[in-house]
């Protein structure tokens, strides 16, 4: 298995100027010479069993009116749609009532930074980071393993 560490998402991606105090934003990078988006598109391509989660999570806010979906005619990588794709970085997202979020894998220097930023907006929003927080360390960090070739 490929070596993942924490870290910080460098300076140049587009996330840094979405935050603000009191967003949540984590960090995983792996040595790797996959493009932004292929390296995505592996990593974003869930475990079965994190698949289930997401099935659970969608039945679950469906009552409350939260997206269960992408919007129709965006391109999207399930849920999420995609809001930059360059050869340095790739940005999927939605913005919801409960809260705002963005996925990035950012390219730079060999390395692919799979970055993950929250922004609650109540405190619908903050329960339910708190609620994803655990399985969300382990989705992400195995990610990024899969974004090493």
């Amino acid at each position: 298995m490929a070596l993942v560490t924490r870290g910080r998402l460098p300076e140049g991606s587009d996330l840094w100027p979405l935050c603000r105090a009191g967003d949540f934003m984590d960090c995983y990078a792996v040595a790797s010479t996959l493009p932004p988006r292929e390296a995505a598109l592996r990593g974003l391509t869930l475990p079965r069993w994190s698949a289930a989660l997401l099935t659970l999570r969608n039945a679950l806010v469906r009552p409350f009116g939260l997206k269960t979906k992408a919007d129709p005619g965006l391109p999207s990588v399930g849920l999420f749609p995609i809001r930059k794709d360059d050869a340095r970085e790739f940005i999927v997202g939605l913005d919801d009532r409960h809260l705002d979020f963005r996925i990035t894998v950012f390219r730079e220097a060999g390395r692919l930074y799979l970055s993950t930023w929250v922004r609650p907006h109540n405190v619908w929003g903050r329960a339910c980071l708190a609620a994803v927080m655990p399985a969300h360390r382990i989705i992400s960090r195995s990610a990024a393993a899969r974004m090493a070739d």
